[in-house]
């Protein structure tokens, strides 16, 4: 075991025998070690942050025919840390009747909800936080800190249209959270474990054909939609009907508080676009790269989730918002009944096909989802016409009556 085989081992092995070496008990200098470690992912994630607001503005920037940050530092990349000291120079501001303590608790349980994804994010089979063995049940239920920070900023900050704006995506994330949950089952079929290092290994070989999403892409296009919904990025920020309720819940915001929350938004996008390559796009396995080394795992599962995050801003800056009750209906009548029916479906046939060739394992899976998203199409092509039909009718009608 050296350095480039397994780093974090051999720099906890360093820091053991220097503890020790000073008179430490040994269950004392494994808390230490500990503690530098859960320091150290969270100063990499918050540089990491402060990068995605390069980017995020970068692409933006491109998709809006501009330039974005370019004077500040070459290529305006220390264009972020200026921002960061402009709120931290602003004035804070708390409403009158506030509840302060839930005020003030609120943004840091934002981005706190976000940071506690890391621990069982694997970056490489010897660099992960913690290898749980109920990792998707922890996915989904450090979700639900994030829909509890909101509806405390909301409430907390006595103003309607913070509290409306709190409701409203509330509201979408406890909705999309059903089918999100659903297709996160199916990795958990394919893979036999509800670890996310399990569901990594799963996917191992050269060829990307044991990527999952090639098994179920219904599932990874699913997932995609109802993580960008529990985001409360476009089309789904309702928070931020701006003709409607201002900014949504952080309207009483300002300063380093608002910035918190921006932190966290652009911070859960991207590990959001990393679990969605570790639950369908691989993980760190890319054409046998893997193998060179935990760090060339670790540049290949970030790489994979930059990608992911490109394609939510993607789709951020391309499509319209879409009403409420448009969005909740998509979800109930339409995301949660076919995230079932693919589910069951995947279920049935890995029961069945469980010894069958994998090439045939493989084509049988794909090919199931297209029947059923074919299926699926046709059925919201006839609802479509029989609402067009009857719309003309009544509008026939009118003129006959007239």
């Amino acid at each position: 075991m050296n350095l480039w085989t397994n780093p974090i081992q051999v720099i906890a092995d360093w820091l053991m025998q220097i503890f020790t070496g000073w008179g430490l008990a040994e269950t004392l200098a494994s808390v230490l070690i500990d503690l530098i470690g859960i320091v150290f992912l969270v100063v990499f994630i918050l540089i990491l942050d402060v990068m995605l607001v390069w980017v995020e503005r970068k692409v933006v920037a491109r998709f809006q025919d501009r330039l974005g940050p370019n004077r500040v530092g070459p290529f305006g990349l220390i264009q972020p840390f200026a921002d960061i000291i402009k709120l931290f120079i602003k004035e804070d501001i708390t409403p009158e009747g506030a509840d302060k303590v839930i005020y003030n608790i609120a943004p840091v349980l934002s981005v706190s909800s976000v940071l506690i994804l890391w621990a069982i994010f694997p970056l490489a089979p010897v660099i992960i936080g913690v290898d749980l063995n109920v990792g998707v049940l922890y996915l989904v239920a450090a979700g639900a800190l994030g829909t509890l920070s909101i509806i405390m900023a909301g409430w907390a900050s006595n103003n309607k249209f913070a509290l409306l704006g709190a409701f409203r995506q509330v509201a979408a994330m406890i909705s999309y959270e059903i089918p999100m949950i659903v297709v996160l089952l199916i990795p958990t079929i394919f893979a036999g474990s509800m670890g996310m290092l399990g569901i990594s290994e799963g996917q191992q070989g050269f060829w990307p054909w044991n990527w999952y999403v090639f098994l179920s892409p219904l599932g990874a296009l699913i997932f995609l939609i109802s993580a960008i919904a529990e985001l409360g990025r476009a089309p789904f920020d309702l928070s931020e009907g701006e003709s409607e309720v201002v900014a949504g819940f952080h309207i009483e915001y300002s300063g380093m508080k608002f910035g918190w929350f921006y932190a966290g938004e652009l911070l859960h996008a991207f590990t959001f676009g990393g679990f969605w390559a570790i639950l369908f796009f691989g993980g760190y396995n890319f054409f046998g790269l893997e193998k060179l080394g935990p760090l060339v795992s670790a540049a290949i599962v970030l790489f994979k989730a930059m990608v992911g995050y490109w394609v939510i801003m993607w789709i951020k800056y391309t499509l319209m918002r879409i009403r409420i009750d448009h969005m909740l209906a998509f979800n109930w009548k339409f995301l949660v009944p076919l995230s079932f029916v693919v589910l069951m479906v995947t279920a049935l046939l890995n029961t069945l096909l469980r010894d069958a060739p994998t090439a045939t394992f493989i084509l049988s899976m794909f090919f199931s989802n297209v029947i059923i998203a074919g299926i699926t199409i046709e059925i919201l092509r006839r609802r479509s016409r029989s609402g067009r039909e009857k719309v003309e009718g009544q509008a026939s009608s009118g003129v006959k009556a007239t």
